[in-house]
This record gives structure tokens, sequence and C-alpha cells, in this order.
């Protein structure tokens, strides 16, 4: 077995989507034991290395696939306290683990957030690669955001 060394994590900010409840996610397709829905993003914060408001419009294609996992894709945009403007877009996995695990049934819930935007001071965004590990409560989806160092 080859020992590789695995590229560590800095923490930037936290990503806190405010959705409706599940009886108000919008049902789009299904067949074969999947289903997609999208879930609106209504608004939320940003705190962090970057501050500043989840703009309402977005939302996240949720597939319920017929393994009992969830592939999401979503995409809204941030207004920062200075005034700038990010575009992201956010696939990921979300997956039940064993609860003894986890403490969690949903144990699972992983992404890779990209950042687009056109303000100088945050180019930094555009230029790393960043994971989320991220969490559904009701009425939130809450995202740790971390830079993935060399």
């Amino acid at each position: 077995m080859i020992d590789v060394a695995a590229p560590q994590l800095r923490f930037t900010f936290t990503i806190t989507a405010l959705v409706p409840d599940i009886d108000n996610f919008i049902p789009l397709e299904e067949r074969s034991g999947e289903r997609l829905e999208f879930i609106p993003i209504t608004g939320g914060d940003v705190t962090g290395e970057i501050s500043g408001n989840v703009v309402p419009g977005g939302g996240d294609w949720c597939l319920t696939r017929a393994d009992d996992a969830y592939q999401v894709e979503a995409r809204y945009l941030i207004t920062t306290t200075d005034g700038d403007v990010v575009d992201v877009v956010n696939v990921g996995i979300l997956r039940h683990l064993k609860a003894s695990d986890t403490g969690d049934d949903m144990g699972y819930f992983l992404t890779t957030p990209r950042f687009r935007t056109t303000s100088p001071r945050l180019q930094w965004l555009t230029r790393s690669v960043f994971v989320g590990r991220a969490k559904s409560v009701p009425g939130q989806t809450v995202i740790d955001v971390f830079e993935v160092l060399q």
C-alpha cells in the first residue's frame, strides 16, 4: 500500500440557506423509483471570511435515487456586506449512515461548491477547490465550506 498524505482543509465560511418544509418541494420528474424535486432557496446568510446574504430565488434540484441516496445540485447567489456578488454552484451527495457511526441517520452530506465573481478581492474563491460539509435541519441547509490546500 502506498502511503500518500491527504490534502489539508481550511475552514472559510458557513452558508445557511433557507428552504421550505418538505411538503413545499416541487416535483419535476419521477421514474424507475427515482424522483427529481426542486427545493426553492428563499434567503439565508453567510458568516466567516465572507459575510453576506443568500439571495432569494435560487434553488436546489434534488434527485432521490433508487439506491436511497440523494444527489443535489444547488444554484444561488450571495451578496456580501461589501456589495460583491458571488455565483454559487454546489453539487453533492446525501446518504444514510448507520446511526451508531455518527449519531445522525443522514450523516453523509458532502458537496463541492464552485464560485464565480467579478470582485477583485474575492478572486481567491475562483482559484481554489472547496468542499462543503452540510446538514439539513427544518427550514435550513447549513454548509460549512473548506478550502482544499496542498
